[in-house]
């Protein structure tokens, strides 16, 4: 069984996020009609996005590398919501590889952000401070506005490919479930128990 949950579109501003609503079932993801960007209409069907990921997109790999199990996840890294599945995904790093792609719609640290966190020389590390500090409030990881053009080309391509599959909100993750091998996606963080069940790992 597929399994597709799309979050409601939410007008809040982000700022005023705090960690409790980052792990709040109903507020549980960000989407670009809260940072006034309007996505394309996708033409991608989430069956077709796990291998579209996986030839065109960039992240950064964490989590048991030598599985045959990959997790893609596209984030924002200005989402409290994304930092909330970065934590909750932690526990299950030794059962699956994870590969976050940063995308770049919410404000205008996401993509130089995205860009340390894509060339960061230990990415567990590197996240795990930036996402700490998104839910603290204090804005993230501090990093330079000026990208290499191959990283800048990277997260573009990545936001483009969440637009193509017509996304409404990040975290997004499209995997294979491990029991069943159909394509699954979700729109929003997830607690350990409830992705571990997602990703077919119970």
């Amino acid at each position: 069984m597929t399994f597709t949950a799309f979050t409601p579109n939410r007008r809040q501003a982000l700022g005023t996020l705090s960690i409790a609503l980052a792990g709040a079932w109903g507020l549980s993801a960000c989407s670009p009609q809260d940072a006034a960007t309007k996505p394309v209409a996708g033409s991608v069907k989430p069956a077709e996005s796990y291998d579209l990921l996986a030839k065109e997109g960039r992240g950064f790999n964490v989590g048991a590398l030598m599985s045959a199990n990959t997790v893609y996840v596209l984030f924002d890294p200005q989402c409290p919501h994304c930092g909330h599945l970065w934590e909750q995904a932690l526990p299950l790093h030794k059962k699956v590889k994870f590969v976050w792609m940063p995308v770049a719609f919410i404000g205008a640290k996401s993509a130089p952000q995205g860009a340390a966190l894509l060339t960061a020389a230990d990415p567990v590390a590197a996240m795990t401070t930036h996402e700490a500090s998104i839910l603290a409030g204090t804005g993230g990881t501090s990093a330079s506005s000026s990208i290499p053009d191959d990283i800048a080309a990277a997260i573009k391509k990545n936001t483009d490919l969440f637009n193509s599959m017509g996304v409404e909100s990040v975290p997004f993750i499209v995997a294979k479930n491990a029991s069943t091998g159909q394509v699954v996606t979700n729109a929003g963080a997830m607690e350990t128990a409830a992705l571990a069940q997602f990703l077919g790992l119970n």
